[in-house]
């Protein structure tokens, strides 16, 4: 028997090994500390399997693993137990999860409530200077509008999307790629939304937009990495920024009505990801 991966997503697992039924080679899985591990009963299909896994991992979500799992998935008296709903979600969400992009919903989840308790003392503390000696005095406030959300449905779409993106790029290339480019992607949209609307906006969806962007840019290039990116996923934030350079256009018209959206941010930090997931390509070493 031979180990081929560790799956963070147990039915995505169970769905490559309902396809491998079908094409008569038999795989089992087992639960790990990180998801669940599939294995290959026969070594003598290892060089298929392989190939076929490298398929797989490209594109998950493809039609004819889902044909698969119904097809096979009736013939199964005994298939892997799941467990409990809220010990899947717990496992799934840890799992998912490096240090990092922990820490980042704790230090948004914490200035959140302080912003509840104690009001504009915070955003004072946190919005980006609006001066050079302001920056001088306090220059952290170039990367901490980040943390800085101003409704429930904010920070739980930020968090949302940066736990998605972020444990992504964390578990597949490492802490620091992250950091970095939770740095960069903070500073420089920063800049220039301040440039366009001055210090009073906040949020982390410039740094969710520079990882989509990396996510996107990365999968095209360096496929060999393993990072992937639904089509849907990516089709509907890129929906959703030009959405908000439209609510930004009836904000404008109706006399700031509506919320302001810190578009640039947004668009930058799109760039920021899209121009670091070009120079990785570049420097990568692993490509001839």
């Amino acid at each position: 028997m031979q180990q081929l991966a560790i799956v963070d997503n147990p039915r995505l697992a169970q769905s490559f090994v309902d396809y491998m039924a079908t094409q008569k080679i038999t795989c089992q899985l087992s639960a790990h500390e990180q998801g669940v591990v599939i294995w290959l009963v026969d070594d003598a299909h290892l060089q298929q399997v392989q190939r076929e896994w490298q398929a797989f991992v490209h594109d998950p979500m493809a039609r004819k693993y889902q044909q698969a799992s119904w097809q096979v998935g009736d013939q199964h008296q005994v298939r892997f137990s799941y467990g409990s709903s809220s010990s899947l979600i717990k496992q799934r969400f840890l799992a998912h999860s490096g240090p990092f992009t922990l820490l980042m919903i704790a230090a948004a989840v914490a200035v959140y409530l302080a912003e509840m308790f104690m009001g504009n003392s915070v955003y004072q503390a946190l919005f980006f200077p609006s001066s050079m000696a302001a920056f001088y005095a306090q220059p952290w406030r170039i990367i901490t509008p980040i943390l800085l959300h101003f409704s429930i449905t904010h920070i739980l779409f930020n968090l949302l999307w940066w736990w998605e993106f972020g444990g992504e790029i964390e578990r597949k290339l490492g802490t620091g790629k992250l950091i970095i480019l939770t740095l960069v992607s903070g500073i420089i949209p920063n800049f220039m939304q301040f440039w366009s609307t001055g210090p009073l906006f906040g949020g982390l969806s410039g740094v969710v937009y520079a990882l989509l962007g990396y996510l996107w840019w990365t999968a095209w290039l360096r496929p060999h990495v393993g990072i992937h990116l639904n089509r849907m996923i990516v089709g509907f934030m890129l929906l959703w920024m030009v959405f908000g350079f439209f609510i930004t256009s009836l904000s404008s018209s109706s006399q700031g009505l509506l919320p302001a959206t810190a578009n640039l941010a947004h668009l930058f930090g799109l760039i920021v990801g899209c121009v670091q997931a070009g120079f990785d390509r570049l420097t990568d070493k692993d490509i001839s």
